[in-house]
């Protein structure tokens, strides 16, 4: 008999594993890019307590284990920014990472009236991007990261009152 995989607010008592996880999941985009200076590597386990804090953020669970995480934020402009999604390297590919996705941008339309969500891929994850456009985000441009990776930046207008549903499916 297996345990489902739950989807809930992120706490506090969350954000080590949220860190520990983050860490292991972004070892693959680190490795594609030659570069082990990205964002999610580099983040500090202060830094995740403080996201947990104030932006929405959601975990997966298997039990007591945080197998997968998300986080997002409403700008001034009404966009949702949406990153740092991660699933165990285990248990990718069954659909947690969509789950988590659609759960936080029910809670920034929901909670913080976000207008649009917007987030970012590197150029070369292609998993991430086939994600991303299976959920309806469309590419809107490119950026470099901070850490001189190319990004494609991705779009979607919000639609209020669609998403309550998805959250809890």
């Amino acid at each position: 008999m297996g345990m489902s995989v739950t989807i809930s607010v992120a706490t506090e008592r969350d954000a080590e594993q949220i860190f520990r996880l983050q860490y292991l999941c972004f070892q693959s985009e680190a490795a594609l890019y030659g570069n082990y200076r990205i964002a999610p590597l580099v983040q500090t386990l202060e830094s995740v307590r403080a996201e947990v804090a104030s932006d929405c953020v959601f975990v997966a669970r298997l039990g007591d284990e945080v197998v997968g995480s998300v986080r997002g934020s409403v700008t001034e402009d009404g966009a949702a920014s949406i990153g740092k999604l991660c699933v165990h390297p285990r248990l990718q590919g069954h659909g947690i990472g969509a789950r988590l996705l659609r759960t936080a941008e029910a809670a920034l339309v929901e909670e913080r009236g976000a207008t649009k969500f917007r987030l970012s891929a590197g150029h070369r994850s292609e998993g991430t991007l086939r994600l991303y456009r299976r959920v309806g985000y469309e590419t809107v441009g490119t950026t470099q990261g901070e850490d001189g990776v190319p990004m494609i930046v991705l779009e979607k207008q919000a639609a209020a009152g669609t998403y309550a549903a998805t959250a809890t499916a």
